[in-house]
């Protein structure tokens, strides 16, 4: 009897053992406080100058002292970060991979391989692959972090490859948590009519953040992007409160009643096909 007790005794140490060691992240991981990917579109809608005041303004970021300092805060002093740009359902191109930082040397040298790779184009917006092949980057990455985002910014809907919301909703599932930086930067009267949405930000808001704290910025002004990017990282970064400067117009955190149409890319898309078949 004796034996059997003790037995099973060693049994649940066993268990509980490995269920302990199960939730440790492995030696050979590194630890962070924060894994992110920054999804940025290329889509053609996109102009040249927008695209590259785009990528100067991550590139700004990252050699900023107070992006720096708030890397520096964290409990473990560090976070992980990818570059991807992404267009059609197909098209998600890695531009700068994983990269530890937690040095204004080390966020400086991803600022300098972030400025060395051509910027390119390409055809249609699908928010949804985007977010999916991001989520797939954390996946054997060697690195564990507290916290898990994918940052989308993009200035249409998703209008090709899964739904957005179902894409949205399986992320966060896996507590992964998506941001949004929302680009509304031509006039009214500019608009195609096929491709793109006035109300952006809303769109974003109802159909392409989620997760605890999730955010989204609406950019207006070209002279924006630059300011937009260094406040989203920091809020992503910091454990500072989720609300941005009035100035760069935030998108609304609650719903406001009726929730955004989040096919209206895809019927967009649709009408443009028709109407050109029609011809």
């Amino acid at each position: 009897m004796a034996r059997r007790r003790s037995g099973r005794l060693l049994n649940l140490i066993l268990a509980a053992l490995f269920i302990v060691l199960s939730r440790q992240p492995a030696a050979s991981e590194v630890e962070v406080d924060l894994e992110l990917v920054l999804a940025v579109d290329i889509s053609l809608s996109m102009e040249a100058d927008e695209q590259r005041l785009q990528r100067d303004g991550y590139i700004a970021a990252f050699r900023d002292p107070a992006v720096i300092q708030a890397i520096r805060s964290g409990l473990v002093g560090r976070i992980a970060v990818t570059y991807v740009e992404w267009a059609g359902e197909a098209i998600q191109s890695i531009v700068v991979p994983w990269q530890i930082i937690s040095s204004a040397e080390e966020s400086h040298a991803f600022a300098d391989r972030l400025s060395k790779p051509p910027i390119r184009q390409a055809r249609m917006t699908s928010i949804s692959a985007a977010m999916m092949f991001s989520a797939a980057q954390f996946d054997g990455n060697g690195i564990t972090g507290l916290k898990r985002v994918i940052d989308v910014s993009g200035d249409g809907p998703n209008n090709i490859g899964p739904h957005v919301e179902d894409a949205r909703d399986a992320l966060v599932r896996r507590g992964i948590i998506v941001n949004g930086l929302a680009l509304i930067l031509k006039s009214p009267d500019a608009y195609y009519g096929y491709f793109e949405i006035p109300e952006l930000d809303r769109y974003y808001r109802d159909c392409v953040i989620g997760g605890p704290s999730s955010f989204a910025l609406a950019v207006r002004k070209t002279s924006e992007i630059a300011a937009a990017i260094r406040q989203k990282l920091l809020l992503e970064i910091s454990n500072a409160p989720r609300r941005a400067p009035d100035h760069l117009h935030p998108a609304q955190y609650a719903p406001t009643g009726q929730s955004y149409d989040c096919l209206i890319g895809e019927k967009l898309w649709q009408n443009f096909l028709m109407d050109g078949f029609n011809e």
